[in-house]
């Protein structure tokens, strides 16, 4: 972050960002943004799949949450190790149902659900153009029937995806600062 935040707002930000979103949303670029301006650990959801979930994906089959448990029970452990060892890390996760956020945020106050919203058609586009993922453009249907908009008891930041990258990762960081800012009491001289 900025060199202008104060070691007390740095303290007040989360241990984990987890960012989320519809398949080609652009959950990877922006987190890897966000971790790379922090100086955070980024990781990958998509990383924490077993292969047959992969393989699944990669037929044309949705996961269901059977397949989806290990899964977040994985990214919500390395959510865990990030902050008993007093480190900082954003993670892309796809977390479209309330009950998967629930496995990875629960009752971890200092975890922060960052939800990057777009429309079918824009999502779409961008998936005809993405390559090299397991993640097939036919899935996007039910990724949006599957969907559960983060709610505000959640406490989301919630983001377009029309912007570039850079903007986007600017306006998390706004709303991070701007939180972390808020829960600082001012001093008084």
């Amino acid at each position: 972050m900025s060199s202008d935040t104060s070691s007390a707002n740095k303290a007040l930000l989360p241990s984990v960002v987890v960012i989320i979103g519809v398949s080609g949303s652009g959950k990877s670029t922006i987190a890897s943004m966000l971790a790379h301006q922090l100086g955070w650990e980024f990781q990958d959801g998509d990383w924490f799949h077993p292969r047959q979930n992969v393989e699944k994906m990669q037929s044309g089959m949705p996961l269901t949450d059977e397949d989806r448990w290990p899964w977040l029970e994985a990214i919500a452990a390395w959510i865990d190790r990030t902050r008993e060892t007093r480190q900082h890390g954003v993670v892309a996760c796809s977390a479209l149902k309330r009950s998967y956020r629930d496995v990875l945020v629960g009752n971890r106050p200092d975890v922060r659900i960052v939800y990057l919203k777009g429309t079918p058609e824009l999502i779409a586009r961008r998936l005809v153009t993405r390559t090299g993922h397991f993640m097939p453009t036919s899935l996007l249907e039910s990724q949006f029937r599957t969907l559960e908009e983060p709610e505000p008891k959640e406490n989301p930041i919630t983001v377009s995806i029309e912007p570039i990258p850079s903007v986007i990762v600017a306006a998390i960081l706004a709303q991070l600062k701007a939180s972390a800012q808020h829960a600082c009491p001012r001093e008084t001289a």
